[in-house]
Order: C-alpha cells, then structure tokens, then sequence
C-alpha cells in the first residue's frame, strides 16, 4: 500500500518549535516527523486558484493550479507586551501544473481595521529588507495594532508579470483574517515538567492488536520506518468509540468496553492517515488531509453502515482536522487557518460557502467559541461569547511546548491539552482552566508508538476526556473521568 503523510498542522496557524528542539526517544521520534513537517508545511501551504478580487471565489474546491503561494502566520492573540508593529507574509509564485517556484514581481495590498466593523484601510504590501526572499511585510498603524477589541485583516496579492491574483483568507473582507486582544489574561506558569509521574486512565474503553485479522488494526511504515495505524477517533456522548483503521478501510465501533468486540464497517477511503468525526446517529465524516495534485482534501460522509451519502472538496489546499460543530461539520483549513463548514447540505458545501464563512476560532454552543495559539513556550486559549473575550489564559512553560492538541469548553470551564516535550521525552498536560488559574491538572503518558492524524490524539465527551495511544502490540483508547459539573 502506499504510504502518504498528513501535513501536521498545529490548531489556528501556530508554528511548531524548532526542529532541533524535537525529541530524539520512539515517541519523540514520532513528534519529530510531524513538527518538520509543520515546518515545511507553514511556508508551503497553497492558496488554490487565481482570483481576481477580494470577493471572487472559486466556484469549486481544487479545480485550478496554484499560481501565487502566499502563508501568513496570524497574530490571533495578542497581548500589550508583544509590540506588533507588522503583518508579515511568506510569498512564491510557480507556473501552472508545476512544483518549481518560479520568478515574480509581488504587489500587494492589506486591509485593515480595528475590531470586527467598519471599513478598511489600505496598507502598502513590500519586501522584508530584514529576511530572506519571498517574505513581505505591512506595517500596522499604532491605532490598529493596540486596539482593545483586535483587528481584522485580508490581503490581495498580485504578481505583476503574471497578472495573478489571490485574496489571503479567501473569503477576503466577507470572511477576514481575526486577531483579538487579550486585555487582562490569567497568567499560569507550568515550571520544569516532570516526567513520568502520569495519571492512571479511570478505564480502558477500546483497544485492538495490530495485524491483519477480522477486528486488529492495520500498521504501515512510513518513510523513516515509523509505524502508521490507527490514524483518528472519535467518541459520541454516549461512549461509542470509533477508530479509524485506514490501512483496512474501514471503521472499528467499540460499545464502550473493550469486552465485547468491535462492529467492522468497511468504508471507502483511500488508505491514508485521516482525520474522523462521528455524529451521534453513526454518521461519520473522514476527511483525507492530503489531496490528490491539482485538488484540495476530500471530506467524505458515510452513514453508519458506511455507505457513502456525500462527498465534498475543501476551499483550500491544506486541512488539518475535522470537527462537529453546532451546525455540522468543520475543517480547520490552511494557510486561512479558519475553522469553515464543510459537508452541512448543500449551504455548507461548496467552496465559495466555506470561504466566506470561515472563522478563526472553533464555535461551541450558546455561542461560544475557542480561539488557542502557541507561541514559543507559551500558550494562549481564549473563550469568546458574541460580545467578546469572556475568559483568557497565558500558559507558560519551562519545558518546550509542541502543539495544542485539544482546547473545548466543559461547563463554565475550559480543558486545554498540551503536549511537552524534551530531547529525550514526551508527555501530553491537561489542564482545568477557570476564573483563577489551573484547577485541576494532570498527566497523560505519550504512547505514541505508532504515527497518527496530529490532532488527533484527544477527544472530549461529557465530562470525560479520551486519549487515542498506542504501543508496540496495539492500540487502545482510554478514559479520564474529569469530575467537573
């Protein structure tokens, strides 16, 4: 079978440390192959199509080749001491059907404005005299920068030998870039992580050997020899557990318990690392993050027989995860790095909807959404009602962060997975966010001996917490009751 990479992109457009931070053991081993790949992915991620305006969008998802890369890594939550003075952009530009940059002459545009209303104003595009080739800068008005409620922002960028055209997000001003102000965050510092002091699991609820039996799960290698298998999960508030076992095509539906065995359900998919997100009806929705050339990822819905209903492309060319939102599916899609709809009837399907609807921040119920971002060693999560920042926090570590694995709502608080990391070990923290701090943290070990989608490793359910591990002879997937109302 062959084997093809998910591109291992952070939640919100955050960028990974560097690659020589990475640990060197089995399991960082496995995190070492996905931050290089986020490295190379942040700077690399194609905007599809040539558009030829703020507000024109391609009509459906991956039908053009790329002629203007362009990446830029937003600035979603800011604080007073970060002195932003600039938006800065990574920009190459390559002929049609080819994988070679190619020469160009950039002139850009970026609009902005201070909150999330009002007109924009126009801000002159040009070369970082200050960095390598290909990276371009807009300098932010004080006003705009300091602005209590944030900014928001898009780009128009064109080539001028060329003529192409690409709006950065491509939803433009329907659908701009974000970044809020945090104005008052409650500042944690983590210290020195210990490692190896991990909290035992309340209950193993699935678990399946590798191999290629009627219900083990199958195992690839990948190209450094790391072993692949069982990519995603899911878990519905009843505590049905479905893993994806995408080397066999198919589904695995555990009752709970790992007693009884699981229901296989073949599925069409192309074999390759995915992401999964399970309704409470059976429906499931996989979605291939690496495309085929010249598309962009498929999301595809099966029913819980794992009959195919419906099949759609994503607005851009790279997605990193897929979510059930309060109104369906959402896919965290790149270089945007916006949550948008995708698969919700025919209003949520097409890329021009998706484009237009894209958010920033991953939306709950009653309102709310979750904007995270890692940024060095620290970590920022913001809970946002429709009025503003209703809470926020600054996570500090001594102990190197990687990604931001998980961060949702649970009641009036907020649980936040982080995963640590040094040259030698590996550890995932969870974190009970509230009013004043840290409310409850724990451990989980890594378990990481075989690669999986990279955000795909926790799933909230309830006031449970489910952690996707695997070892040398399995998978499995355990629970950690949390005891909050």
């Amino acid at each position: 079978m062959r084997w093809r990479t998910s591109i291992d992109l952070e939640p919100h457009g955050i960028a990974p440390p560097a690659a020589t931070r990475a640990p060197t053991s089995h399991a960082g081993l496995v995190a070492t192959l996905g931050l290089v790949l986020v490295a190379a992915a942040l700077w690399s991620l194609i905007v599809i199509g040539a558009i030829p305006g703020a507000q024109a969008l391609p009509s459906v998802g991956g039908a053009a080749q790329p002629v203007i890369d362009a990446t830029n890594l937003a600035p979603l939550l800011t604080t007073a001491d970060d002195h932003l003075d600039a938006l800065r952009y990574s920009i190459a530009c390559g002929a049609a059907g080819s994988e070679s940059d190619s020469s160009c002459d950039i002139d850009g545009t970026v609009y902005v404005r201070p909150g999330a209303a009002g007109s924009f104003r126009p801000l002159a595009l040009r070369p970082d005299s200050g960095a390598s080739s290909g990276r371009y800068t807009a300098s932010l008005p004080t006003d705009v920068a300091t602005s209590a409620s944030g900014f928001s922002y898009y780009a128009v960028i064109r080539d001028r030998s060329s003529g192409s055209t690409v709006t950065l997000p491509q939803g433009g001003a329907l659908a701009p870039q974000r970044s809020l102000r945090l104005a008052n965050p409650v500042s944690i510092d983590l210290g020195v992580h210990h490692f190896g002091d991990t909290r035992p699991a309340t209950a193993r609820v699935a678990s399946a050997r590798w191999g290629d039996g009627p219900t083990e799960v199958g195992i690839e290698e990948g190209p450094q020899l790391e072993p692949i298998g069982a990519s995603s999960f899911d878990v519905t508030s009843s505590g049905t557990v479905t893993v994806l076992d995408e080397a066999h095509k198919r589904l695995l539906r555990f009752a709970g318990n790992t007693v009884s065995p699981p229901s296989v359900i073949p599925v069409g998919v192309r074999g390759t690392i995915a992401d999964l997100a399970v309704r409470p009806n059976g429906d499931s929705f996989i979605l291939e993050s690496v495309a085929e050339r010249g598309s962009t990822p498929l999301v595809q819905r099966f029913d819980a027989g794992g009959h195919l209903t419906g099949a759609w492309h994503t607005a851009e060319g790279t997605a990193s995860t897929i979510r059930l939102g309060p109104s369906g599916p959402v896919a965290l899609e790149y270089p945007a790095s916006q949550w948008m709809p995708i698969g919700n009837a025919a209003e949520g399907s097409s890329a021009r909807t998706q484009a237009t609807q894209g958010r920033v921040g991953r939306a709950f119920v009653l309102g709310r959404s979750i904007v995270a971002q890692r940024e060095g060693d620290e970590a920022r999560v913001a809970l946002v009602g429709p009025a503003g920042i209703l809470k926020s926090w600054r996570i500090r570590s001594a102990t190197p962060l990687a990604e931001i694995q998980l961060a949702e709502p649970l009641g009036s608080k907020v649980v936040v997975v982080l995963r640590t990391y040094t040259d030698t070990d590996a550890a995932f923290v969870v974190l009970i966010l509230g009013e004043p701090g840290v409310e409850r943290q724990f451990t989980v070990a890594a378990s990481e001996w075989a690669e999986a989608s990279p955000l795909s490793r926790f799933r909230l359910a309830g006031s449970s917490l489910f952690h996707l591990g695997s070892t040398s002879t399995g998978m499995f997937v355990d629970r950690f009751d949390l005891e909050v109302q």
